[in-house]
């Protein structure tokens, strides 16, 4: 039973509906602007996305847990991750204890799959394993099915190799495993296939579908002296033609790209002379997008368009901090996938058709007395949220398993409401560092201390004060400031009241804050924390 107080008032066909503890119920806010149906790069924080579009309506998104476990999340939209559940926690001892990379998640004969690659703590050792659903819930409990075979001695079963990106599809009525591995010890990386008795057990050795190093931008750092290096196999289907969309170069330089590789759909993918291989990558970054990869390849919730999700480096420096993107792609006459130009940051996307609006806000308060952030969108690290005391934290601190870590500017907004005229108001507590708030007619959020338009009203207890900002995204203004004595890890009520241009910002009640500015009349209502951890409570929403 769900114990947190949660109240949502909108218009629906001028209908009361319930919903959880949700009141979805009498029109309050029909009079808002919408925010206009568009988005910005980046969704979200990671690397190596995979998305399942399932039969029933939901997306579902299958990311590594810091290296220790893997998360599926849910959700009715592509552009917003949804409902998080840790589904599994790798052991304490064991081959896959450690370095968990790249979960896959499938649905294959009725039953929920989790690929994913681990290792004891050391890289050389990496496997690749299985985990199967108990249940027909994608986020409910799984069973391990154990190390898949990834050698040349099926009969055997020895010597078994190095093994990541394990991705599974059907052809002529036949299930096959695709995957990156070493031939031997050597830290060489080919595309691997094999066949499947079942979706946890393979049948056959091994085979190379193509040399890794056919052309220079295979290459690690684009270099006649290096390596060839292609890794993350994924299908895409068209026009009888099975097409894998494959990661080359290294994953910590700018220059990681797509290749693709084709087979005709009914000749046999284990004879690797039926595979052709594109003299050019098919997608590769730009001036301002650095280093793309590992790509998944939904369609919009209406069917109509399709999608690549992929992930890119933050900056041009090695190194692995990255962050995940989303747009639309297209198709060539001759049935291959036309990807276009990595879109930047900050530039406006139609959303995909048919994704669900968001619609005006009433009122609404979460105490977090269920110990989740269900109704929350996240914009951040990955493990930077989570529940603390029956507070929404917020936190990017370093730490171990967290090679994706950069400054992101922490933000949750309230998922599928927005508000112009309101109150909004929370128990604030900044245990340490710079600064947290509340962010109010916010549109346009992406991961990253700027990519956000809207205003923000914040603690800086360093500095004994309370400062309202607009946000404009790479840029920012300061509005006003006051002088509030605070101090690190004490709680003070930060209220926001907005109407029409005039803001006015109280802590503890009493007024801090009183300014008239224009730009932005409607938006997204929710917290904020920039290189700080803070704690949020009993957070409520209501429109004036």
């Amino acid at each position: 039973m769900k114990l947190a107080r949660i109240r949502l008032v909108v218009l629906i066909a001028g209908a009361c509906l319930a919903a959880a503890s949700r009141d979805v119920g009498a029109a309050s806010a029909q009079g808002a602007p919408p925010p206009a149906p568009t988005f910005v790069n980046s969704v979200y924080e990671g690397a190596d996305p995979f998305v399942y579009q399932h039969t029933d309506g939901y997306y579902y998104f299958s990311q590594s847990e810091g290296d220790g476990g893997i998360a599926v999340w849910k959700s009715k939209r592509l552009t917003d991750k949804g409902i998080k559940r840790v589904v599994w926690t790798a052991p304490t001892n064991g081959w896959n204890s450690k370095e968990v990379w790249a979960p896959e998640i499938h649905y294959l004969n009725g039953k929920w799959y989790l690929y994913y690659a681990a290792d004891s703590g050391q890289n050389k050792d990496h496997r690749s394993g299985v985990l199967e659903s108990v249940t027909q819930d994608a986020q409910g409990e799984y069973i391990d099915r154990g190390m898949l075979y990834t050698g040349d001695d099926i009969e055997g079963l020895t010597n078994n190799r190095w093994a990541i990106d394990a991705t599974p599809f059907e052809s002529g009525g036949k299930l096959y495993l695709i995957w990156s591995g070493w031939e031997a010890e050597a830290d060489e990386q080919w595309l691997y296939i094999a066949e499947m008795a079942n979706p946890w057990t393979v049948k056959s050795n091994r085979v190379r579908i193509a040399d890794n190093d056919d052309h220079l931008w295979e290459r690690v750092s684009e270099s006649a002296g290096q390596r060839g290096l292609n890794e993350g196999p994924q299908i895409l289907r068209r026009d009888g033609w099975v097409h894998v969309i494959y990661s080359a170069s290294g994953s910590w330089q700018p220059t990681y790209k797509l290749g693709r590789l084709s087979i005709r759909d009914g000749l046999d993918p284990m004879i690797a002379s039926n595979w052709r291989k594109h003299p050019e990558p098919v997608f590769q970054g730009n001036a301002r997008v650095h280093g793309v990869g590992h790509a998944s390849f939904p369609r919009s919730p209406d069917g109509a368009e399709e999608w690549i999700v992929y992930h890119s480096k933050i900056d041009k420096r090695p190194g692995w901090r990255r962050n995940v993107r989303v747009q639309p792609f297209g198709w060539n006459p001759d049935g291959t996938p036309r990807f276009g130009d990595a879109v930047p940051e900050g530039v406006p996307l139609p959303l995909p058709a048919g994704e669900e609006l968001p619609r005006p806000g009433g009122s609404f308060s979460d105490e977090f007395q269920d110990e989740r952030w269900d109704d929350w969108v996240y914009y951040g690290y990955n493990r930077g949220i989570s529940i603390q005391g029956q507070a929404l934290s917020l936190d990017a601190a370093e730490g171990p398993g967290m090679a994706n870590h950069f400054s992101s500017g922490e933000k949750a907004l309230i998922r599928g409401y927005y508000w112009d005229d309101l109150e909004l108001s929370a128990q604030v507590r900044v245990a340490r560092g710079e600064e947290a708030g509340l962010l109010f007619r916010a549109t346009h959020p992406g991961v990253g201390r700027d990519a956000v338009r809207g205003y923000y009203a914040a603690l800086l207890p360093g500095a004994d004060l309370v400062v309202l900002r607009r946000l404009d995204g790479p840029g920012l203004t300061e509005i006003a400031r006051s002088p509030v004595p605070l101090e690190h890890g004490l709680s003070y009520r930060l209220t926001v009241r907005a109407e029409g241009p005039r803001i006015e910002v109280l802590v503890d009640g009493a007024r801090a804050i009183r300014a008239e500015t224009g730009g932005y009349a409607t938006g997204f209502a929710g917290v904020r924390a920039v290189e700080a951890h803070a704690l949020f409570d009993d957070v409520r929403v209501t429109r004036r």
